[in-house]
């Protein structure tokens, strides 16, 4: 997390930061970014830049885990706008998600944490938490509508949502890897979520 100094900054000096530095993010993955060229186009010292972060590590998790609470915040909105929906909320979303890809330099930010994915990463994007506590918050969340769900108890309610945190984490890695269009990366999705909500069995 930042250091209280650059919560001291005024908010356009903390924006230009955050600006300048997906933008590093976006061009290269973390492991070649350059604190030079943040501070840089930031137009700060490089000594000013240890006063708010530890390292670029720091800073590049402060902003996924901006990026988590932002989706956490539109998931819930999401969740009331569809009476509880679990399966168009999470289709609503993931269109979102896409939405804000079409920022240039956001899109290829979140690209590059995507294909280049390890555990710390991961649980950043699912909210800072392992994917079970992932589950867990919104399975115990009193938006979700449960009467619209073919489940018996919490516990089959829980693997569902971990269904479709999978299914949600692997279409985004899809969409960067294979670099689909808006369209067809929210039509893959849209198929598989309602494969899911239709069921795979016949009677």
């Amino acid at each position: 997390m930042p250091k209280q100094t650059f919560f001291n900054l005024p908010q356009d000096k903390q924006d230009t930061l955050i600006d300048s530095a997906v933008k590093e993010f976006s061009r290269v993955p973390l492991n070649e970014a350059s604190i030079s060229n943040i501070v840089k186009h930031a137009g700060i010292a490089r000594g000013s830049f240890y006063q708010y972060f530890e390292d670029k590590d720091d800073l590049f998790f402060f902003i996924l885990e901006k990026y988590a609470k932002q989706n956490e915040e539109r998931f819930i909105s999401l969740l009331k706008e569809n009476d509880g929906d679990l399966f168009d909320s999470f289709k609503g979303m993931f269109r979102g998600m896409l939405t804000d890809f079409q920022n240039q330099d956001y899109g290829m930010f979140i690209k590059n944490a995507f294909l280049n994915m390890n555990h710390k990463v991961e649980n950043t994007i699912a909210k800072n938490v392992n994917m079970e506590d992932a589950c867990r918050q919104i399975e115990h969340h009193d938006l979700i509508n449960r009467d619209k769900l073919n489940i018996t108890d919490e516990q089959e309610l829980f693997h569902v949502i971990r269904i479709i945190l999978a299914v949600t984490f692997q279409n985004l890695i899809q969409n960067f890897a294979l670099e689909l269009s808006f369209e067809e990366s929210f039509q893959n999705y849209t198929i598989e979520i309602d494969m899911i909500k239709k069921g795979l069995a016949k009677e």
